[in-house]
């Protein structure tokens, strides 16, 4: 039997995430079934969506994680170890046991990663379930058509950078973003190419959104919920769209507006739709395809926070979820 270092839940966070949350503590690796493998975790994804996972209640597209347990999310590796043709020792994959120094995976639930096609934190950002949500909430859910004016909140994060990115890629008029503080915003203005970046750290975001969008916001891609949603609803186009991907202002301290603000969702017709990414499996292929191409091109910036060492895995989380971080959050776990 061997051990691995992990991060474990130690305790329910309260309404502010503390890294005290969380310890650093041993969990054993089974020995290998056939078909599986041992990988070499190198770098593991921070993701806001894992915060609701530390909560108690059922969550009906996932797992909470247990107190004294091991975490999880997705993570990329190299296979050390194997009892699987499909995954030789020396391959690259990409899996959902993060959280953790090594890993044993089965080779149903991995997929190995073309490091010729992208480098591999490019695997758990812009070509991994990052890009794929902001590629998903776009078109199946969003139904972006060329020349329209898109709006996405958070949009320093992540998710965000990719969906101004991708809108722009594909032949939106007008993209326009809201992030906190001015490195983001210049990033996104002049590398990113969004049209127009709110700081709503230094103005008035409702003011200003109908400055930036005079004409209204045909598709409002959603990451913080909140005051932001509320003056998006009150900007929208009629028959305005709206995927809703995550609500990251839950997990704050300032108070949220009422379900009053839903009157405009009547008053312009606009379609809410909230959405999970891993409904879309079936255009994973033409996803990859397509943003593996605009990386080839250049035409898309794929940029990284990278905190080191999974003693310091707790510390992201947090910092993530206050906004420090610059696109894609990771971890590196070993070279």
């Amino acid at each position: 039997m061997t051990q691995t270092r992990a991060v474990l839940l130690a305790r329910r966070p309260g309404r502010t995430l503390e890294v005290d949350d969380m310890v650093v503590g041993t969990i054993d690796l089974p020995d290998l079934a056939q078909g599986q493998a041992l990988v070499r975790n190198t770098y593991m994804s921070l993701d806001p969506s894992t915060r609701g996972r530390m909560d108690p209640g059922e969550k009906q597209y996932t797992t909470n994680f247990e107190i004294g347990g091991p975490m999880d999310g997705s993570a990329i590796g190299v296979v050390v170890e194997s009892r699987s043709e499909l995954l030789p020792v020396g391959a690259t994959v990409r899996h959902r046991l993060g959280w953790r120094e090594l890993a044993v995976v089965d080779e149903a639930a991995v997929t190995v990663c073309d490091l010729d096609v992208a480098p591999a934190m490019s695997w758990l950002s812009a070509l991994g379930q990052t890009g794929f949500t902001a590629y998903a909430g776009l078109l199946p859910v969003g139904h972006l058509a060329e020349g329209e004016t898109v709006l996405v909140s958070g949009a320093g994060g992540a998710v965000g950078s990719m969906v101004g990115q991708f809108a722009r890629l594909l032949g939106a008029g007008r993209v326009i973003g809201s992030a906190g503080g001015a490195e983001k915003c210049a990033w996104l203005r002049d590398e990113c190419g969004f049209d127009h970046v709110i700081n709503y750290r230094d103005s008035d975001f409702a003011a200003e959104l109908p400055v930036a969008a005079p004409d209204g916001v045909d598709l409002f891609f959603d990451n913080v919920g909140g005051w932001q949603l509320a003056a998006a609803l009150a900007n929208m186009k009629i028959h305005g769209r709206i995927s809703m991907c995550g609500a990251v202002s839950n997990f704050g301290t300032q108070e949220q507006p009422t379900t009053a603000v839903l009157i405009e969702t009547v008053l312009r017709r606009v379609t809410i739709s909230g959405f999970i990414v891993r409904d879309f499996e079936v255009l994973r292929p033409e996803f990859e395809e397509r943003v593996g191409g605009w990386l080839a091109s250049g035409q898309l910036v794929d940029r990284a926070t990278v905190v080191e060492g999974i003693e310091n895995a707790g510390a992201g989380l947090v910092g993530l979820l206050s906004g420090a971080n610059v696109g894609k959050a990771l971890v590196r776990l070993s070279d």
